[in-house]
């Protein structure tokens, strides 16, 4: 492993102060952000999306926290060679990464498919994972956007240059400053924009459609947490999810606090896919009191045991 200006660094104001820098694991170059001093806090951003996905909060959870925001594999400025796109696979990166940065524990936050790879990372390793944050989280049932859905159909990848031809990417920043000129703020499709004038670079789109097919067929999302999210009863969880999500049903989020013994559920009413984004003030305020009102997990390998027996 070769690491690459990884010094923490000092909080300013704005995203622009947390410069992405780069780590090589595994002979692949990974994107990341770092800043701040204190407890760990990873960041784990959703399908097409980067570590700028919490440029709204990162800032402020930095004031009192080692903050770190990686580009997962095949996203962002990371890498995006053929291979595994899945969650275990992504899981195991995170591992890896955070071990190279000297990290040994985080409360783990994850949006979208972050939140699938949280769940997978506090699975695999949970002598990782001191708290988990699931924020609108796939990974929680089968209902998921007809869009993404049909990404998934055979020799999609070949259909989507139509969909995301490269004119509209760079018809971006003329839109945002006539919505800016308007007086409109609309920060959930500023995330959603990003995401698509990203798909229009060709190596982004197999990355993506790799990732895609990893966790979503045609008739919904293929692989769920539900019948393992008895274990995260061992680790303080705190689920955040958008009343009006149109990609992940808010039912999603119900049925994980039901299923998660000791869990918060958060609704962010009139809010979509990307609370961190369109709520920023109250999601630092839901996050910050749960990192202040619960402690740091600590399992072992006896009290995973006995969870994982059946009671007599």
């Amino acid at each position: 492993m070769t690491l690459v200006g990884c010094d923490v660094v000092p909080v300013e104001t704005g995203m622009a102060s947390i410069p992405l820098q780069h780590v090589s694991i595994h002979g692949h170059d990974i994107g990341y952000r770092m800043a701040g001093e204190g407890p760990a806090i990873l960041l784990i951003h959703g399908m097409a999306g980067s570590s700028a996905a919490w440029r709204a909060v990162m800032p402020d959870l930095a004031k009192d926290h080692l903050v770190i925001a990686p580009d997962l594999l095949g996203h962002g400025e990371s890498a995006k060679p053929m291979g595994d796109y899945s969650l275990g696979a992504f899981a195991s990166g995170l591992r890896d990464l955070l071990t190279a940065l000297g990290v040994p524990r985080a409360t783990v936050v994850g949006q979208s498919l972050g939140g699938g790879v949280a769940m997978q990372l506090c699975y695999q390793h949970p002598e990782i994972a001191e708290r988990l944050v699931l924020v609108d989280s796939g990974g929680l049932g089968r209902d998921v956007s007809w869009m993404l859905r049909l990404l998934t159909l055979p020799a999609a990848e070949y259909v989507m240059p139509v969909l995301f031809p490269s004119f509209v990417r760079d018809a971006a920043r003329p839109v945002e400053r006539f919505l800016e000129r308007l007086g409109v703020q609309a920060p959930h499709l500023e995330e959603m924009w990003q995401a698509y004038a990203g798909l229009t670079e060709v190596e982004n789109r197999h990355a993506f459609v790799r990732t895609l097919r990893a966790v979503i067929d045609p008739a919904g999302q293929s692989v769920s947490a539900m019948d393992r999210l008895y274990l995260a009863a061992a680790v303080p969880t705190l689920i955040v999810w958008g009343e009006d999500d149109p990609i992940i049903p808010v039912a999603h989020g119900y049925a994980a606090h039901e299923a998660i013994v000791g869990s918060r559920l958060e609704i962010f009413e009139g809010v979509g896919h990307f609370p961190h984004v369109e709520r920023p003030g109250r999601f630092l305020k839901v996050l910050r009191d749960f990192l202040d009102t619960t402690e740091p997990a600590h399992p072992d390998l006896e009290s995973f045991r006995e969870l994982l027996r059946p009671s007599v």
